[in-house]
């Protein structure tokens, strides 16, 4: 029932901002050991301290927040921070088998050993180096990891090293190529596989899988290339239990299911949608075995991603009737399957499905319901026409809180976003920062501009040469579309973006007169700086986005919005990290002081301790209620 007629983007919202920092959990990698099940947990209320979290079938721990199917439990305590700083964006942190944990720990950047009664044990030398994507190896009582050694050093680089588990001498096993990343061991532990790439590549522009014989003593034999190259990006390398070997190629186009025989690649379940991710991070898995011919599998398509069972032998493929449009993280776990999902209505959580049964149980609760149902605005799906005769992929979502409507005759503020990478993909999952907006009255477009992922390679390179061309276009051209459809106020739009789309973000400021105000949060404004200051995994990836250098410096030019501030004419608040290692706060403080000098408004929010992306609950909440009182001295 509606109670009252306001204006919209000044809804009172049961939201604060407040408690969307405390639902943000981040939930990172998953594992399972037997039954018991493990899962990363990044808490903002603890200043973004990273956690292992350990769920045991059939106990209840009551106050550590069990429910019925079991119980959950810190494995580390404060002051243990996991959390991995290799290629800077982490992932990967942690390892487990019978009990045993390896994890790396964010104070030192070292692997700790965790077993017993006892508490954390330092395995690696201390120093510089860092280390991701750890696989314990039982047999030789022993793990594989990915170490990274920074600096410009004839040692420095990225290499796959072996260790005793319970601490010793590293070794190298592999050091041939710039990145490496995902092994996996032979489940009769005669094979070890991985994944490297080199520069200008990123891992989904081209990547080779290696394997190597292990001995009956476990020694490394001599590395030989299986699939891939500079033009076709391999995905988690895996073994089934009969020691077959299966990984995911986009050599179709499309990141599709294939099983290694000799040099070739079979595909199991060819089709235009996509069970691979941008390796962004260590740790990814799209699916696991449930048995020597049966795969659990996450395939995306228009966005929306579903859970499926393959039948390796028939290629017969199941849809599970789940109600989430967000999954990640599969693992088999005795009789089950565990992954990380999200729906429209709830956040992403841990869940378990029963493979005999049939039933879904949820682990654990990132976000503890905020709001009910009936108050969520959900994704409405939309292609739209964009540049150069191309389409785009967006998902719109109308403001809602109910109650209330906005005033008659006007249309809301529209805030149009993207997600970061470039190279990514937004989702349709509960976002509490986008009912923030939603029920204040704002509409909100996110943007899968050309570049992104799940929508197969040709979409994904579409942004090549283009980064600040194309994905501009595709939120102008989106914003147009609404307005167009009487479905946002042409006067109130504003375009919001953090790290590659506060750049999308500034250059859509700075080169098209579409938005009234602007919110970049991270974001790049030199990509001539970038491209110098930028560390080592993303230090070539503008060769493809924008084009080599300094070959092609005068692109590098045109394109940043730092040497073309005569273009602004709105309002602007940055936020800014200023521990940041990826987007460097030289790159806020620089717009911001250009800006200044025109005499334009520009506000400037940044945050001690922060880095690539904020983690700390108070930073969160001063972002959002700064935002908010942007927009509302900007708009009245």
């Amino acid at each position: 029932m509606t109670t009252g007629q306001l204006p919209f983007g000044t809804w009172p919202s049961p939201l604060p901002a407040v408690e969307v920092a405390a639902g943000g959990v981040r939930l990172g990698q998953v594992a399972v050991d037997g039954s018991d099940v493990y899962w990363h947990e990044g808490r903002p209320s603890e200043g973004g301290r990273g956690v292992i979290v350990r769920w045991v079938a059939g106990q209840v721990n009551a106050g550590l927040g069990a429910d019925q199917a079991g119980g959950r439990v810190d494995v580390t305590p404060p002051p243990w921070d996991v959390r991995s700083a290799v290629h800077e964006y982490g992932g990967g942190t942690f390892a487990v088998a019978d009990g045993l944990v390896i994890f790396s720990h964010g104070g030192d950047g070292r692997l700790y050993r965790l077993a017993g009664e006892g508490g954390p044990v330092p395995i690696t030398p201390g120093g510089p180096d860092r280390y991701a994507d750890p696989l314990i190896d039982r047999r030789h009582d022993r793990l594989f990891a990915v170490r990274e050694r920074p600096g410009d050093g004839p040692d420095a680089g990225r290499s796959l090293v072996t260790l005793p588990s319970g601490g010793g001498t590293v070794v190298d096993v592999f050091s041939g190529s710039d990145f490496v990343s995902s092994p996996a061991l032979h489940p009769e532990g005669i094979a070890l596989v991985w994944l490297s790439w080199d520069h200008p590549n990123m891992p989904w522009d081209g990547t080779t899988l290696w394997r190597a014989s292990l001995d009956a003593d476990g020694a490394v034999g001599t590395p030989a290339r299986v699939a891939g190259g500079p033009a076709e990006s391999l995905f988690q390398p895996r073994w089934s239990p009969a020691g077959d070997l299966y990984v995911v190629s986009d050599r179709t186009g499309w990141w599709n299911l294939y099983r290694v025989e000799g040099e070739d690649l079979v595909p199991l379940w060819p089709g235009e949608r996509e069970s691979g991710l941008p390796q962004w991070v260590f740790g990814l898995s799209t699916y696991d075995f449930l048995g020597p011919d049966r795969v659990a599998i996450a395939a995306v398509k228009g966005g929306r991603w579903d859970l499926w069972t393959l039948d390796l032998r028939s290629g017969t493929a199941d849809r599970l009737d789940l109600p989430f449009t967000g999954i990640g993280d599969v693992h088999a776990n005795s009789g089950g399957v565990v992954f990380t999902a999200g729906s429209p209505v709830r956040s992403r959580a841990v869940w378990r499905w029963d493979v005999m049964t049939g039933e879904t149980r949820v682990l654990n609760e990132a976000v503890p319901g905020p709001l009910p149902e009936a108050a969520i605005s959900r994704a409405e799906p939309i292609t739209y026409p964009s540049g150069d005769g191309q389409v785009a992929h967006a998902f719109y979502y109308p403001p809602l809180n109910p109650g209330i409507e906005g005033l008659p005759g006007t249309m809301p503020p529209l805030i149009v976003e993207s997600h970061g990478g470039p190279t990514g993909a937004t989702s349709t999952t509960f976002s509490a920062k986008v009912q923030f907006w939603t029920s204040r009255g704002f509409a909100v477009l996110d943007v899968d501009y050309r570049g992104s992922t799940g929508y197969g390679r040709a979409y994904r390179e579409a942004l090549e040469g283009e980064w600040g061309v194309a994905d501009v276009d595709d939120c102008v051209a989106g914003a147009r579309y609404l307005v167009e459809r009487g479905w946002a106020d042409p006067d109130r739009l504003i375009i919001r973006g953090s790290s590659a789309s506060g750049f999308t973000t500034l250059a859509a400021l700075t080169f098209r007169d579409t938005f009234r105000a602007g919110a970049s949060l991270y974001g790049v404004s030199d990509l001539e700086a970038l491209v110098r200051d930028t560390h080592a995994f993303e230090s070539r990836y503008l060769d493809r986005l924008v084009g080599p250098y300094p070959e092609m410096r005068e692109r590098y030019r045109e394109r940043s919005p730092i040497h073309h501030v005569g273009g602004f004419s709105c309002p602007l608040i940055v936020f800014q990290g200023l521990d940041d290692p990826v987007v460097p706060p030289n790159q806020a403080e620089a717009i911001v002081a250009a800006i200044r000098s025109r005499g334009l408004p520009v506000a400037y929010v940044p945050f001690a301790g922060e880095r690539h992306g904020f983690r700390r609950a108070e930073t969160i909440v001063r972002a959002l209620e700064a935002e908010l009182s942007f927009y509302g001295q900007v708009f009245g």
